[in-house]
């Protein structure tokens, strides 16, 4: 089960469930809690109605009206066994007059206790609530009755739920089968994601790895076009086997001349030699014979030496392929990691990317918050999740790797674990060590985290060059988390300040104040309604709140003008979404957001400004932007007009559905203002 699809998959379906199950957990206890108030709620206004009723026959003296109002209540399904009695527990009036004289049920008369002087309400079961409600001797009674006698009688009334607790039966199967629906849709949806757009080029990548191996150029190259990152990954992935038959084919060739050049060398000694005279031949006989034994012991030398000279060339060959391989990887990590601006996918491609260069089975990186003086995890890869907790805080302490690349601010190598006695063989992450090598992340001269290996995947132990290869990895990862930090703040500066252009201009207008807010709050629930995904939704929330940005170069008069609008006044004002699209402009990660902007005064049959774009053409945010917008100006005040009736406005919205608006969104705005998810 060591597939990362299975373990994508799993997490998220788990994840999943977790959050509808609690969803529909709360719902549960959401509707108990209502169904418990409102029971209560009902109990006492039901038993202070019929006691008013009482206690006034009483006054009046018609106490024969009491009986007949009793008969009356008891009528009521809902209502059982409405009756008076004494403090004693002796009923005196009920709506079953053969009760009466006789002893009320216990749990009556320990509900009138607990509570003697005022309302009081008790339930056994759940089903049936007992409330009871004492009849004071007032003025008016005494007439009638004995002044000194402070309590007349004490009414009590049973409430069965019955028919509340079937009605809240069938909303939670409803909401559990919602629930499921929700999840089935959501599951399948993932599995078809990660099926098409990591499992099949992964595939390709591995066929054409294959092929590499076997040493199959030709037939190593792949395409993949599921998406942009997938692609980079398949083209950089072409271009290094461009590259290594490059550097394959020019090492062969060199071999080759070196071989010929030896050759020539060795043919030069023996023309040279043949052009020696007879007599310089018959000389270095004479001496040949008398050295001959030193000779031999020159050729041996001679002969040796070639030997280590081809075994030196053999290492600095090694070396070299080393060496390319080595630089060839940092390049393609360098390219691979500043294409990225988000950390969680820069720390996992960063560890992947390590552990691919050095064989490794775990790699994790983890950020020093200076504060507390502890470590947090920023990505781990090859430890299971059931080890540790991803949210825990590591404090540092002695026997910690990381404890000590921080304090000494330099990399480290434990080449066997169990002979570096200074360090704790099991991680905190919850895994047995071996051999580790670790390097500290800087920002700044600062620093912020560590990145650490372990556990070749041969069982081998890491050397000096694995460590420099980490090192170098570590400096080109301090400068793309540097940049990625510097990324998300522009971007949250940039969002400040458009957002506090929005602010200026809706407080400018007394009756725009708050537009934007209660636009985006709509524009949100039609998303959840709709189930958009999470950067869609992130888009139409920005753009929910700038979608009048473009108001800041209209004319304040035309804005708040009483008057009927002219024609020029009426084109004026439709400017205001392309002024918005020129203001965004210049921020190039808001591109999206902008053509959202543009649509959200198109119509839906092509009749709309700025540019007639219609159907499915318009981009589903502007379509959401739309209705939410439209809503909301005509539920509110205006300086021509006050607002609309909700239902007024639902119904005007509801008619234009398929000319001005999409019916789909439509009908999904009226179901959520009808069941009063917006008010």
């Amino acid at each position: 089960m060591n597939s990362l699809k299975i373990k994508i998959l799993g997490i998220t379906i788990l994840i999943t469930i977790a959050a509808v199950v609690i969803a529909t957990w709360h719902n549960v206890q959401t509707q108990n809690l209502m169904v418990e108030q409102m029971v209560t709620q009902n109990s006492q206004i039901l038993a202070r109605t019929i006691h008013n009723s009482i206690t006034s026959s009483m006054q009046t003296g018609r106490n024969h009206e009491v009986i007949d109002t009793l008969k009356k209540v008891a009528q009521e399904q809902t209502i059982i066994s409405p009756r008076i009695f004494d403090e004693s527990g002796r009923i005196l009036m009920s709506s079953d007059e053969e009760e009466i004289g006789k002893i009320v049920p216990a749990a009556d008369l320990m509900t009138f206790r607990n509570n003697p002087d005022d309302f009081a309400l008790t339930s056994e079961d759940g089903t049936l609530y007992t409330s009871t409600l004492p009849i004071k001797n007032v003025p008016s009674c005494h007439a009638c009755h004995n002044p000194q006698k402070k309590l007349l009688g004490i009414f009590s009334v049973h409430l069965s739920t019955d028919s509340i607790l079937a009605l809240q039966e069938r909303g939670k199967q409803s909401n559990i089968f919602s629930s499921i629906s929700i999840l089935l849709i959501m599951i399948i949806s993932l599995v078809i994601f990660i099926l098409y757009y990591v499992d099949t080029p992964i595939r390709k990548l591995v066929v054409s790895m294959t092929e590499l191996e076997k040493g199959n150029f030709s037939s190593a190259t792949t395409k993949i076009t599921s998406s942009r990152e997938m692609s980079l990954l398949a083209n950089k992935f072409n271009r290094m086997v461009e590259r290594l038959q490059h550097l394959l084919d020019s090492t062969v060739d060199l071999e080759r001349e070196r071989a010929a050049d030896l050759e020539k060398l060795r043919h030069k000694d023996t023309i040279d030699s043949m052009n020696m005279t007879l007599e310089d031949r018959l000389g270095e006989i004479e001496n040949l014979n008398t050295s001959l034994e030193d000779r031999v012991n020159e050729v041996e030398d001679a002969n040796f030496r070639i030997s280590d000279l081809a075994a030196d060339l053999e290492d600095r060959n090694t070396t070299l392929a080393k060496a390319v391989n080595r630089l060839s990887t940092l390049y393609e990590m360098g390219l691979a990691i500043n294409s990225t601006m988000e950390l969680k996918n820069l720390f996992n491609l960063l560890l992947h990317k390590a552990l691919e260069s050095l064989h490794a089975d775990i790699g994790y990186i983890l950020l020093y918050d200076k504060n507390s003086n502890s470590l947090k995890i920023g990505d781990v890869i090859g430890v299971p999740s059931s080890f540790f907790d991803p949210e825990m805080d590591i404090q540092l302490t002695p026997g910690g790797v990381s404890h000590w690349v921080i304090e000494n601010r330099e990399p480290l190598l434990i080449k066997r674990i169990e002979e570096a006695r200074d360090f704790a063989r099991m991680s905190k992450l919850g895994f047995a060590r071996d051999s580790v090598i670790c390097a500290p992340l800087f920002t700044q001269h600062e620093v912020i985290g560590t990145i650490t290996i372990a556990n070749r995947q041969d069982g081998s132990p890491f050397y000096e060059e694995d460590l420099e290869i980490l090192s170098t990895i570590a400096a080109q990862a301090s400068v793309a988390i540097k940049n990625a930090s510097l990324y998300e703040e522009q971007q949250i500066t940039y969002l400040s300040t458009v957002q506090a252009l929005v602010s200026a201009i809706e407080a400018s207008d007394p009756y725009t104040r708050g537009h934007s807010e209660r636009v985006t709050r709509y524009s949100m629930a039609l998303a959840h309604k709709l189930n958009l995904t999470e950067s869609t939704f992130k888009d139409l929330e920005q753009a929910a709140i700038l979608h009048d940005i473009g108001k800041i170069g209209i004319d304040d008069s035309l804005l708040h003008k009483v008057d009927t609008l002219s024609m020029d006044d009426i084109d004026r004002l439709r400017q205001h979404p392309m002024i918005g699209m020129r203001i965004l402009e210049p921020i190039h990660f808001m591109s999206r957001i902008r053509e959202i902007i543009g649509q959200h005064h198109e119509r839906f049959d092509g009749s709309g400004y700025p540019l007639g774009i219609s159907g499915d053409k318009l981009l589903l945010e502007s379509r959401i932007l739309s209705v939410a917008d439209s809503y909301d100006a005509m539920t509110s005040d205006r300086p021509y007009r006050n607002a609309l009736p909700k239902d007024v406005a639902l119904n005007e919205i509801e008619v234009h559905a398929g000319t001005q608006f999409d019916p789909e969104v439509t009908k999904a705005f009226a179901e959520l203002v009808r069941s009063a998810q917006i008010q």
